[in-house]
């Protein structure tokens, strides 16, 4: 995509196009090299949206949750929007469930916008472009973007770093709070939901992990909500907003600077190993010629991948090579 053929986008963009948005979701998506361009470009305009991570495990009514909480904030006259990350394809790639099939109630609703994206095998159940999404969405203008993470365990805990409240979602037949606990969600979570609440063993679980959050050190800071629900029947969802924004304004009382500074620089060790990698692909892709030569003994067996690392990273010629071509796909 040409300079001009950005820009125009971008300014489609900064006058909420929809169209231009699902665009540069796209270029996101597909680690284009104008990423990084598109990314510099907004991020001044974000840093507004409130930011929900919902996780928890498979089967316990996440989606239809996350459905009833969409229709709470469009009701407060909120723009919502909803990253579904789906498990990947294996033979595609892309998102297995579709986002229209969850949440066709918010279909035809211009103030919601619904996007599902493919975790394309990254760990942690959000994909490597899942972070800069949620700066689209969030420039673009939305008041609350929900992220629904697929239910994948321990691997869940990078939903922590994205969201400014996480949801963890259990249900009354899943067993008993340790399983929550087992999984690392005890650590992340800021509201607990037992949801189908209306089955035997809710009030159980409500209790475990109201005794959880109880045994937390004194200085633990906010100690998390445990809200009973039955999404299907759009029972508690109220309360459960209720709850959200009690964590938000308790966030907003006890602003700590460390943490925002230790977050800053997460994202920017992120974003630069990333950047890192994906020019350095691109540089080796396009055939700069000294790593070329390391390129065809790797392929051949002759040389092992550790090695051959170390070659080019303490080979001045070929790491000058390497940049070189790293620029030129660039430019």
């Amino acid at each position: 995509m040409t300079d001009p053929k950005l820009n125009s986008l971008l300014e489609r963009f900064t006058r909420q196009d929809r169209l231009a948005l699902a665009r540069l979701i796209t270029l996101v998506e597909n680690r284009s090299a104008e990423v990084s361009a598109v990314m510099e470009r907004i991020y001044g305009r974000t840093g507004h949206a409130t930011i929900l991570g919902v996780t928890g495990a498979p089967g316990a009514g996440k989606s239809t949750l996350v459905n009833r909480l969409v229709a709470q904030y469009r009701a407060q006259d909120r723009l919502v929007a909803v990253l579904a990350i789906d498990p990947s394809s294996p033979f595609s790639g892309g998102a297995v469930l579709g986002d229209r099939v969850r949440m066709t109630d918010h279909y035809r609703d211009q103030g919601v916008y619904i996007r599902s994206l493919s975790t394309r095998g990254h760990h942690g159940g959000l994909s490597r472009a899942a972070r800069e999404i949620v700066k689209l969405l969030d420039a673009f203008g939305h008041d609350v973007i929900i992220i629904e993470t697929v239910g994948v365990g321990q691997t869940e805990l990078s939903v922590m770093d994205l969201a400014d409240t996480t949801i963890v979602v259990t249900v009354p037949e899943g067993g008993d709070s340790v399983q929550v606990m087992k999984a690392g969600l005890n650590e992340i979570a800021d509201v607990f939901v037992v949801n189908k609440a209306d089955r035997d063993g809710a009030d159980r679980i409500k209790a475990e992990l109201e005794l959880s959050v109880h045994l937390r050190p004194a200085d633990a800071g906010w100690r998390p909500l445990v809200v009973l629900t039955q999404a299907a029947n759009d029972i508690g969802v109220d309360t459960l907003v209720a709850a959200i924004a009690r964590h938000q304004e308790y966030q907003q009382a006890h602003r700590d600077p460390a943490r925002d500074q230790d977050r800053r620089m997460r994202e920017f060790v992120e974003v630069l190993t990333s950047e890192l990698d994906e020019r350095a692909e691109r540089g080796l892709r396009d055939g700069a010629a000294a790593p070329a030569q390391i390129v065809a003994r790797i392929r051949e067996g002759s040389i092992n991948p550790y090695g051959a690392a170390r070659r080019l990273i303490e080979d001045r010629a070929a790491l000058a090579d390497l940049l070189g071509a790293i620029r030129a796909a660039r430019g």
